[in-house]
């Protein structure tokens, strides 16, 4: 595997009427109870205009929780959810087609995803499934496994797991682990798809189990569409920097329309420097680049997690930093370049108000309280970045979200929504029309 380079400094290169609002309110509340998967759904407008509302929020259908959206080529949206003892629970997908995308709350009837009983975990809300949709529409998901889950790992180790949506759509495959020898999985791991059958499960782990600072990446490359996996490699190279991973901070891998593949996820360089890092592939996930996207000074573990999209705009990455959310345009592999080429972002851009944190300084503490930022974007280029606020250990809250336009300057007031779950998270799609929608 080629040396993997990094940047040593960070690289910034019509509102519905009053009673027509209460009748929908009053027939969502009725179906809800009749309809174990229909969402309760409240439209809120997230503009102080008088346009039409902008962003839909729904609570997770059948009472889950950790909802996480991929969006197919051809609109369709794909949801999985936890369910039952955060210790040992169980994962649930719907979906739900772009015709019904406009703000219904119709959901296809769940389909269970693990069919190992209580072998999922919700317990830090950084451990949970991860989904994508890959070549043909299919559905890959891929999760930390419980103290129930089997098959387990190697010694007895916490599995790294793996499913996928059979041709018909109707059941998953037994799940299957994936690690055969990095072990030492403590905030999760990341699954990634593109067009073309390549399938990656992504984790942090330390076989050697000697702490944060020598935890390396780890990736199992499918090039069957998910039917086999080779042996995990680390995702750098010899003599590459050393930038450890953040031990309960979560990851995210994603690939592009144009097959690059991207992981993002927080350093653990001697244990103080919790940088972001974003590494990229451009040749099906062998061979690196990366760079640290945003510098932070913490002995400690923030329990934090980050997001990716693609749009119109290309790649967009979420994360947190020191209790604020950000939000940064991924700049296109160049097609020409050599591959030790790096990937560039843009300058970070962070929602009004809440910490302000100057992107290009050094982060010492955190002082906010803003956690596991969605993202998603339409057609128009616009933008919607989500977020928790006011969680901790064991404690629920509440989210908010702000849009963007194309330029990234925010668009009418910040929304809110009170009554996140213990645990919780939230996620957010855009349908064919531009709308958004935000499910906690």
């Amino acid at each position: 595997m080629n040396r993997r380079r990094f940047a040593s400094r960070l690289i910034l290169p019509a509102t519905l009427a009053g009673a027509a609002l209460l009748t929908l309110a009053l027939l969502l509340a009725i179906a809800s109870r009749t309809h174990p998967t229909l969402a309760v759904l409240a439209d809120r407008p997230a503009s102080a205009t008088g346009n039409p509302p902008r962003v839909t929020v729904m609570r997770t259908p059948d009472g889950g929780i950790q909802p996480q959206v991929a969006v197919d080529r051809r609109g369709v949206v794909h949801l999985v959810y936890f369910k039952g003892d955060p210790v040992a629970g169980d994962l649930d997908y719907v979906r739900r087609d772009a015709a019904h995308s406009r703000g219904s709350a119709t959901w296809t009837r769940p389909v269970r995803v693990n069919s190992v009983p209580g072998s999922a975990i919700a317990i830090g809300s950084v451990r949970g499934a991860q989904i994508a949709v890959g070549e043909r529409g299919r559905v890959h998901v891929a999760w930390l496994g419980s103290a129930k889950a089997t098959p387990r790992g190697p010694k007895n180790a916490t599995p790294m797991l793996y499913t996928r949506l059979d041709r018909a759509g109707t059941a998953f495959e037994p799940e299957r682990n994936v690690m055969q020898f990095a072990t030492g999985l403590d905030g999760g791991g990341s699954v990634a798809a593109d067009n073309a059958g390549n399938v990656y499960v992504v984790w942090h782990g330390n076989p050697a189990g000697n702490g944060e600072r020598n935890r390396q990446v780890w990736i199992a490359r499918s090039h069957d569409d998910g039917r086999t996996f080779a042996r995990e490699t680390a995702a750098d190279g010899p003599g590459a920097e050393h930038t450890g991973a953040c031990g309960c901070c979560g990851m995210r891998a994603f690939a592009d329309h144009a097959g690059a593949l991207y992981i993002l996820y927080r350093a653990a360089t001697e244990d103080v420097h919790r940088d972001m890092v974003l590494l990229r592939s451009k040749d099906d996930g062998r061979d690196f680049t990366g760079a640290r996207v945003a510098p932070w000074t913490l002995n400690a573990c923030p329990m934090s997690t980050d997001a990716i999209t693609s749009g119109p705009t290309g790649v967009l990455g979420a994360w947190e930093t020191a209790g604020q959310v950000y939000y940064s345009r991924v700049e296109p592999p160049d097609p020409v370049a050599q591959r030790s080429s790096l990937p560039q972002v843009s300058t970070p851009i962070s929602p009004p108000g809440g910490i302000a944190v100057a992107p290009s300084g050094e982060i010492t503490s955190p002082t906010g309280d803003r956690k596991h930022p969605a993202i998603a974007t339409n057609a128009q280029g616009e933008t919607i970045l989500a977020w928790t606020e006011g969680t901790a250990w064991a404690k629920g809250g509440s989210v908010a979200w702000q849009v963007f336009d194309a330029s990234g300057h925010p668009v009418g007031a910040e929304g809110h929504a009170d009554g996140l779950p213990v645990w919780g998270l939230v996620a957010v799609f855009a349908n064919p029309r531009g709308r958004f929608t935000v499910v906690y």
